[in-house]
């Protein structure tokens, strides 16, 4: 079987590209990507939340995240699986976050 040449960091500093624009944070430091795996394939799954289940940007940030992947040479498919299991809590967030947010 062959080897992906993509690995999940190049797939986590895309993210860092992502924002939550009503907290002004990317979801990488937000705590909102819980897990990134990257098939033989070069097919990208990303397992992240939301900080609410009814998140006004909620669909921005998904398709925006997807985007993003897609821009790495060689990825063919990116499936990102939303879940709120756990719920975002704030303190899952970098600490970088937490002290700008007062946490």
């Amino acid at each position: 079987m062959s080897q992906s040449n993509i690995n999940k960091d190049e797939v986590i500093n895309a993210l860092k590209e992502v924002y939550d624009l009503e907290i002004g944070f990317d979801i990488v430091s937000l705590g909102l990507v819980y897990n990134v795996e990257v098939d033989s394939n070069n097919n990208v799954h990303i397992l992240m939340t939301l900080t609410t289940p009814m998140c006004p940007l909620g669909g921005l940030i998904i398709d925006t995240a997807k985007e993003k992947v897609k821009q790495i040479k060689d990825v063919n498919e990116v499936e990102i699986e939303v879940t709120f299991d756990p719920p975002w809590d704030p303190n899952i967030a970098s600490e970088e976050v937490k002290n700008l947010l007062g946490l």
